[in-house]
């Protein structure tokens, strides 16, 4: 609720529409997630940090949860049009592990038939991504003074429209930083790896503002290398715990997903995935 007064107290400023960043869409998306969680009656779990892939923005939980389609369109679209985030959207709700969709709709213009299938048909409750993606930007509205409700002329350019949007800017990026750590001393599911944030449950390391996805092997392999970090592990014990019985690896296999995972890694000076010859590979953290 601090959080929700501090945003609605910058913006009252009667400026009007102010363009709507990434970070902008990404605080959105998370409030919506909130409520999701407040709900479904749980108060405690997190709404872990909004990836975005293309050009669809991607909503994950720290727990499994229950949805309403009927409360996820209600909420979804209330805050959609109250930051005029887009004018067409598409939602899709994702399950965790296949990332199936199992349940999606669109909501468009006011003169254009919205597509929402089965809204009295609840989802059980289970790990779930929702994806939101804009298919038609909002347009820009003209500001509206707030003493008299009338529309005004466009503020004029200068220091003070970019003084709030700047102070905007930096007021969302320190609480989203805020809640970020917040949630990471209290999720023992994320690692704090170097100077990553790694996140074996959705897959993902992330770096200040910068997360990068993994694939299930990658994750499996850096798992495995962190639990043992600074001791070597054998090539066959790593190739039996990760690919197990799959038949399907062959000798080079492990070097390349090494490869990967150093690339990925790249960006983090005290962390080397180090290759000890003819015996295997080791995660040293300085």
């Amino acid at each position: 609720m601090v959080f929700l007064s501090m945003l609605l107290l910058v913006s009252d400023f009667g400026y009007g529409q102010v363009r709507h960043d990434e970070r902008h869409i990404e605080v959105s998306l998370r409030l919506i997630g909130h409520q999701l969680l407040l709900k479904a009656g749980d108060s405690t779990s997190r709404v872990l940090p909004v990836r975005k892939i293309d050009d669809s923005y991607l909503l994950t939980f720290q727990s499994e949860l229950s949805i309403k389609p009927d409360r996820l369109v209600s909420l979804m679209d209330s805050v959609v049009r109250e930051n005029e985030l887009a004018m067409t959207y598409l939602v899709e709700v994702l399950e965790c592990e296949k990332r199936e969709v199992v349940y999606s709709f669109e909501m468009g213009h006011a003169d254009r038939v919205d597509i929402i299938p089965c809204r009295g048909r609840d989802l059980p409750e289970d790990c779930y991504i929702i994806s939101f993606t804009i298919l038609e930007h909002a347009l820009p509205l003209n500001p509206v003074t707030p003493a008299t409700g009338n529309i005004a002329s466009a503020p004029p350019t200068g220091i003070m429209p970019l003084a709030i949007s700047g102070a905007l800017l930096v007021l969302i990026t320190a609480l989203w930083l805020w809640f970020r750590q917040k949630g990471n001393q209290a999720n023992p599911e994320i690692i704090s790896l170097g100077h990553f944030h790694f996140d074996p449950r959705n897959m993902v390391l992330v770096q200040g503002n910068t997360s990068t996805e993994l694939t299930a092997k990658e994750c499996d392999l850096l798992l495995l290398l962190y639990q043992s970090a600074n001791e070597t592990l054998e090539r066959d014990y790593i190739l039996h715990e990760v690919w197990g019985d799959e038949g399907d690896y062959i000798g080079r296999t492990l070097d390349v997903f090494v490869s990967k995972l150093r690339k990925k890694l790249g960006g983090d000076k005290d962390l080397r995935i180090v290759n000890v010859r003819g015996v295997g590979y080791k995660l040293v953290i300085n």
